[in-house]
């Protein structure tokens, strides 16, 4: 599905990724771009539509659906992420249920809320950020690994779902982007424009799944080994 006169609505695009898609979604000639944030004050992109939303509040959820209504592409991009000594640690629970409200349930109210509209349509899609953390084995990273896989299964599942509907779903799976929420991370980032385009590309050759760094292509790699990557990481990823 090319981008180039549909109606594009991104969560969390106020900045980092979010906003490169926005950006990609204009260059590439979208009708009309939405942004949907938290909080659009002080938002001022040319071309593009600032939209209050919050993915943990289902009123919220439902009135930037009706707002946005015309929507053709739903990108579920907002997420969180937060450091944990490890998966024993006593915070673990709270911490699990606050990323599990964004980074799964979110995209599911989000995709529940737009579905109606993208169902009537003659072609739309739904793209979800995924993450490698999916496939691999970073300890201080357990609750946030755990939704992500949550989304991954979520998104699998929805694309059988959908696929009598003429819906595309697109997984898109990247490691560290390079943001302002990964500086001080001293591992290999991978550009937030660049993966906008290649997310972008995927959907237009029809794909199902995009891995948007080698890093990411390694990994996915490895499943079928006898001893996968998310037993033993190759090597350079940690």
């Amino acid at each position: 599905m090319e981008i180039n006169n549909e109606t594009i609505f991104i969560t969390g695009a106020n900045r980092g990724l979010g906003l490169a898609f926005a950006r990609e979604a204009v260059r590439r000639g979208a009708k009309k771009v939405y942004a949907g944030m938290r909080n659009t004050k002080g938002f001022d992109e040319p071309g593009v539509v600032p939209i209050r939303i919050d993915v943990t509040d289902p009123a919220s959820v439902a009135a930037a659906a009706e707002a946005a209504a015309d929507t053709t592409i739903l990108i579920n991009n907002a997420g969180i992420a937060a450091l944990i000594d490890n998966p024993l640690a006593v915070d673990f629970e709270a911490q699990s249920k606050a990323l599990f409200d964004t980074n799964y349930y979110g995209v599911a109210r989000v995709t529940q809320a737009f579905e109606p509209g993208l169902s009537k349509v003659p072609r739309a899609a739904i793209i979800n950020v995924l993450s490698d953390i999916v496939w691999l084995p970073r300890p201080y990273l357990t609750p946030y690994a755990a939704s992500k896989a949550a989304a991954w299964s979520y998104t699998n599942q929805l694309r059988f779902h959908l696929a009598g509907r003429s819906i595309q779903v697109l997984a898109l799976h990247v490691g560290f982007l390079d943001t302002d929420l990964t500086n001080g991370i001293d591992v290999p980032k991978t550009s937030p424009v660049n993966v906008a385009i290649q997310t972008y590309d995927a959907l237009s050759a029809g794909k199902s799944e995009v891995m948007a760094d080698k890093g990411t292509v390694l990994l996915k790699s490895t499943l079928a080994d006898e001893v996968p990557g998310y037993i033993t990481p190759p090597p350079g990823l940690f």
